[in-house]
């Protein structure tokens, strides 16, 4: 899995539950709990999001993860990057897929 397309599944994931736990996270996307802390970090330092303390408690802290208008823009464009590329890659297996069809005849 590449790193846009890493980014992109947490950016979703952040953006349909602000709440969500890195561990819940890491679960969800099956990548460990150390790349959810790291990939967040980026995103954080990129401004894509924000993180905010919501919950203090005598053991854990709760976080909130927000996307920025920056981080909605580059969701947008990743995602755009993203449907390219399947789009892309679907007429070369349908092209594929007419050769082999016909080279059969």
């Amino acid at each position: 899995m590449n790193t846009d397309e890493e980014y992109l599944k947490l950016l979703r994931k952040i953006n349909k539950d602000p709440e969500i736990s890195q561990r819940n996270l890491s679960s969800e996307l099956d990548m460990s709990l150390g790349k959810i802390n790291y990939c967040l970090k980026a995103l954080k330092t990129k401004g894509l999001i924000k993180i905010k303390n919501f919950k203090k408690s005598k053991e854990k802290i709760g976080y909130l993860y927000y996307l920025t208008p920056k981080g909605i823009a580059e969701k947008t464009n990743i995602t755009i990057k993203f449907m390219r590329l399947k789009m892309k890659e679907y007429d070369e297996l349908k092209r594929e897929l007419n050769s082999t069809k016909s080279s059969k005849k």
